[in-house]
């Protein structure tokens, strides 16, 4: 049943009087002197009040019971900035709401609890500080780029469209596509976080839909077997005896240089060939298989105790903060001064997707969370996929039959 719309306020003294309300009240009611306030309800639409003041201000409200029987008090509007006219339409149209179960009341209560992007901000950042590698990078952009424009509105607020242009102004400032769409892909993550915890305004990602820019700023160097051959020779006669393994194992197993430097022993378990990375690029933990020819190389890298480390600084038996330097004189030793040391991670892509493995399987071994990622190697496939399509007439028979 719909709720009851009956006026049930009543003074302590006397029942409030009920009028016909119109302009012309408006303009002359007035609250008697020993009254703390007047309230005339209006005989047309019930629960439609006006309350006059005995300092003259006068306020428009619709009072009404929910679904439960609570009682609420809407407000529409100071009777001085909206006329009786529009008043009546807006008690209307908020009495139509009730009735069919909606409550202006609580709606407006829900309103309330919106955090501003500020506030919702900071939360993220304390969660992404222990969740993502790269959370430093994701506070820079919210302090730069997003806080200067909407740190104080609401988070129901930020609209797809506010997304788009701040997006496209980056774009037209000089930043790489890479970098305007970064606003698109933080924004969209943090309105999906939002909404997982249940934060009020989040119900709508204003980042959806948006479309990101051509990333043509990402160059990709692929080494060649033969390339590969110069490379490890140089590194094995480098004056950092851990390139030696550093090197060969970037290729073998696909990893970013961080997850290697920083790696442990027992992060490894060479019985079941397989490394637990625990913490990726993306904030979670991650599964590496191990080739023959990975647990050989490990076979070989010293080991010193006390050291939880697989190829640490061996001077400071800690991580290397860089191996710039001893790569960059290998890399010129072997004719490649430009492959970046990540070109090897592409090159791993190269070899697998070029003897024949998917990239499901590249996917995986890569630790891309998204497909598309991988999907920037699939060109690499074609010698490999006209060989399958050339050995379609072979196993289907169709050769003999065209014969």
């Amino acid at each position: 049943m719909p709720p009851n719309l009956t006026p049930t306020i009543h003074d302590k003294e006397f029942t409030m009087p009920t009028v016909t309300l119109d302009a012309n009240t408006v303009r002359t009611a007035t609250c008697p002197a020993d009254k703390k306030k007047l309230d005339l309800y209006d005989t047309a639409i019930p629960g439609f009040v006006l309350e006059v003041r005995p300092s003259g201000g006068k306020t428009w409200y619709l009072r009404y019971r929910d679904a439960r029987g609570k009682q609420h008090q809407h407000r529409i509007g100071d009777a001085a900035g909206i006329t009786f006219e529009q008043a009546r339409t807006a008690a209307q149209t908020t009495r139509a709401r009730v009735i069919l179960g909606e409550n202006p009341a609580e709606e407006k209560k829900a309103l309330r609890t919106i955090p501003t992007l500020e506030d919702f901000a900071q939360r993220y950042l304390d969660y992404a500080k222990g969740a993502k590698r790269s959370w430093d990078t994701d506070e820079s952009f919210l302090r730069n780029h997003v806080l200067p424009r909407w740190a104080k509105r609401h988070l129901d607020e930020v609209r797809q469209q506010d997304i788009i242009d701040l997006q496209h102004g980056m774009r037209a400032s000089g930043y790489a596509p890479a970098t305007a769409n970064r606003i698109v892909i933080l924004t969209r993550y943090m309105w999906n976080l939002g909404k997982k915890w249940k934060v009020p305004g989040t119900e709508t990602n204003p980042a959806s839909g948006v479309e990101l820019f051509e990333e043509n700023n990402k160059p990709e160097r692929f080494l060649t077997a033969e390339e590969v051959q110069r490379l490890v020779a140089c590194v094995r006669n480098s004056d950092n005896p851990q390139l030696q393994y550093i090197v060969p194992l970037l290729l073998l197993l696909g990893c970013r240089k961080r997850e290697l430097l920083d790696s442990q022993w027992s992060h490894f378990d060479l019985e079941r060939r397989t490394w637990r990375i625990p913490l990726s690029k993306n904030g979670k933990a991650r599964h590496v298989p191990l080739s023959a020819d990975v647990l050989a190389i490990m076979a070989q890298v010293p080991r010193w105790d006390g050291c939880p480390f697989v190829v640490p600084n061996p001077k400071t038996k800690k991580p290397y903060v860089s191996v710039f330097y001893a790569w960059n004189t290998a890399r010129k030793q072997a004719g490649l001064p430009e492959v970046r040391m990540h070109d090897l991670r592409h090159s791993t892509a190269s070899f697998l997707v070029n003897s024949g493995r998917s990239l499901y399987e590249v996917q995986k071994i890569l630790g891309h969370t998204q497909l598309k990622t991988t999907q920037r190697y699939a060109h690499l496939s074609q010698a490999t996929l006209l060989e399958a399509v050339d050995s379609l007439s072979a196993v289907s028979g169709l050769a003999l039959a065209t014969a």
